[in-house]
């Protein structure tokens, strides 16, 4: 009897544009294939995908997704109810004193997700060491399942003040409200820590896409099972894990419980493939430039990527881990247009999917990606590998009209090179905000380019950030999936404990404290039916008595000189005789990825042929130059070439400008000198 085939591991990272898909044939040779997204139902293009692929066994679905992002940016989740202690139930519109522009008397806060006659107080209070000075009655507890379910809300959640110090209470109201019968978010569960705003909207914004990524990831699934089953002789069904914002795997169970952790799910896969790909290449210190169709994402990563627990996505603040990413609204799909001064404007409107770019033959508004075809940075029979072919004559003839219709007196030429003068603009602040803005030189790091665009804008914006070295890894239009593949199984855990100390740890109160997160892991790791061994990495926040805000650092038994010398370094003094605060433990729960990094040095097979001594006219600082165009397969490892050139290969295209070298290394990067 034949034996069965090894299930196939792939990654799937669905973009605004693209779905892209990674996997390792039976050869050992990674393998890449790029569709069109369907915005509408994602589900659909990761289903068409599956069955593209020749396997006649089980997969493995290790997804990316961009489902509770664009959810929230586009505010069409689920009718959300907030229960919280009663006096509070304002705290998510009142928010913080700080105001995102000062000096703007016009400028509207951001509606908060739950309306007011959707937030209900309850009469019950928690101290702040964990007391329980009030617990609501059996009488309240009917009254306010009665009013809730009145309302009709879709999903509910619970936020009561410090009940990270004792959960009692909200373990009290979740168990009045679960015959409700709709999903219900903790705060305890999601998030055990201070700080009452940024842990309700956390909370909020969990509930909020609760019942939408739930819905997502069960058609999902069905439908895998469904329509992918069917193709393959043994019946076996795909099993489904899901990216987190933190930069690791969960089960598709743990992501529809708190869809909250998935909401960068696409652009974390990104930043670890890019500091995988460049640690190949020697290089620790770099910054992931992620410009994907509708949106780049940014990154600093020194040695290993590190998470923050203070990001905000769309105004509304969200306090799980999540790989630290900076985001703005510039891609190939973003639209150019003048505004009511006549000025132009690109982005953060994109063209998406559909109707897209005007060259993918359905668009009618000018994009990034036409831009870059009209200056010749783009060649119409290259892109994706010649399998697409850019409608050139279209892109001519709809884009002269478009700016007649403007009134612009703007040539085609200088309407594409101002098109990507202003996203480079763009860009460049965001790469700004990521190292200048934090006290990091650029000079310092090489620029990792990858997403489907990266490589067309990567040495221009180097070049005016005086970054070194451009790194464009081997498969860059689909990096985020090659991360997601090489992707650690995680699990973050946290509790504020707000110890004071001066002099000496409590080890024996830490120990404690971080056994009890260890045993949680190792319940939930158990759950979910992970195998391999659990690497544990415990951190703690601290800050000086009477700061607002504090330091992350490793645990370990240096950890109050480590504050000091960190302290000094981050704002440039110390105060050795300080109390010092240690305010919520972290544990980092890592079960290591069976697919090794080692793969990235394997992107299929070259064909070693010499370099293409095709040329073409493309257009730089208004100069046409006849560039030279190279295929990145035949490309010899080691061999210097110089620029004017453009590179091109199956998911994205390089442009390097006069007079800059590059060359593919050992671990086939392309690494060109600024």
């Amino acid at each position: 009897m034949p034996s069965r085939p090894q299930p196939l591991r792939v990654a799937i990272d669905t973009g605004g544009t693209f779905t892209d898909c990674v996997w390792i044939d039976a050869s050992n040779h990674l393998r890449m294939l790029k569709l069109f997204s369907t915005p509408a139902d994602p589900s659909q293009s990761i289903v068409e995908a599956l069955k593209k692929i020749d396997h006649k066994g089980e997969f493995i679905i290790l997804h990316g997704t961009t489902v509770g992002t664009n959810t929230l940016l586009e505010r069409k989740g689920a009718r959300t109810a907030l229960v919280t202690t009663a006096g509070f139930e304002d705290a998510i519109e009142i928010g913080r004193q700080a105001r995102p522009k000062l000096y703007d008397f016009f400028f509207d806060r951001v509606e908060p997700l739950v309306p007011a006659e959707l937030r209900f107080g309850i009469e019950e209070r928690t101290a702040s060491d964990g007391e329980i000075l009030t617990s609501p009655s059996p009488a309240q507890l009917k009254a306010l399942a009665s009013e809730v379910s009145t309302n009709r809300p879709e999903s509910i959640a619970i936020s009561l003040l410090f009940s990270f110090a004792n959960p009692k209470n909200e373990i009290a109201i979740a168990a009045a409200l679960t015959p409700v019968g709709i999903p219900i978010s903790i705060s305890h569960q999601i998030l055990p820590e201070f700080r009452e705003y940024e842990r309700t909207s956390t909370v909020v914004i969990n509930a909020y896409l609760q019942p939408v990524m739930q819905r997502y990831l069960e058609n999902l699934q069905s439908r895998s099972r469904r329509d992918v089953a069917r193709n393959v002789s043994t019946g076996t069904r795909p099993r489904i894990f899901v990216m987190q914002s933190s930069g690791g795997i969960t089960s598709l169970a743990t992501a529809a419980r708190e869809p909250v952790r998935t909401v960068l799910s696409g652009p974390a896969g990104g930043v670890v493939g890019a500091a995988a790909s460049a640690r190949r290449s020697g290089f620790e210190r770099i910054i992931a430039f992620d410009m994907g169709g509708t949106s780049t994402d940014v990154s600093l990563v020194e040695g290993v990527p590190t998470t923050a627990n203070d990001a905000q996505i769309a105004g509304l603040p969200i306090s799980v881990p999540m790989l630290d990413i900076h985001t703005v609204g510039a891609g190939g799909g973003s639209l150019a247009r003048f505004d009511a001064g006549g000025v132009l404007r690109v982005g953060p409107e994109s063209a998406g999917a559909d109707p897209g770019p005007i060259c993918y033959g359905r668009g009618t508004q000018p994009t990034v990606t036409d831009a870059n075809l009209l200056l010749g940075r783009l060649q119409p029979t290259k892109f994706l590998g010649g399998d697409f072919t850019l409608d050139l004559e279209r892109t001519h003839t709809v884009t002269r009209e478009w700016l007649k219709q403007q009134g612009s007196p703007l040539t085609l030429e200088k309407f594409a090179a101002g098109v990507i003068r202003i996203v480079n603009a763009t860009m460049e602040k965001a790469i700004r905000v990521v190292s200048i803005e934090r006290g990091r030189d650029p000079r310092d790091f090489a620029l990792v380019a990858f997403g489907g665009a990266g490589g067309l804008h990567a040495c221009a914006l180097a070049e005016s950030l005086s970054i070194p070295r451009v790194i464009v890894p081997a498969l860059p239009g689909a990096l985020s999936a090659l991360g997601i593949l090489v992707s650690d199984v995680v699990k973050d855990y946290s509790r504020t404990v707000l110890l004071s100390v001066s002099g000496k740890l409590p080890h024996a109160r830490l120990s404690d404290e971080f056994a009890a997160l260890k045993k949680q892991a190792a319940k939930d790791f158990q759950q979910e039916s992970w195998k391999g061994s659990v690497h544990y990495q415990p951190s703690v926040d601290l800050r000086y008595r009477g700061q607002g805000y504090e330091l992350s650092l490793p645990f370990t038994r240096n950890l109050l000189a480590d504050f000091q010398n960190e302290h000094e370094r981050r704002y440039g003094y110390a105060h050795s005789t300080r109390e010092i605060e240690l305010v919520t433990l972290r544990l980092r729960a890592v079960v290591k990825s069976r697919v090794g990094t080692g793969t990235l040095a394997r992107p299929g097979r070259a064909k070693l042929g010499s370099p293409s001594s095709l040329k073409a006219p493309v257009l730089f600082d208004g100069k046409k130059l006849e560039t030279t165009l190279y295929s990145r397969d035949t490309i010899k490892s080691g061999t210097i070439y110089r620029g004017p050139a453009i590179v091109t290969e199956y998911s994205a295209t390089t442009v390097i400008p006069p007079g800059k070298r590059f060359k593919l290394d050992s671990a086939r990067n392309v690494l060109i000198t600024i």
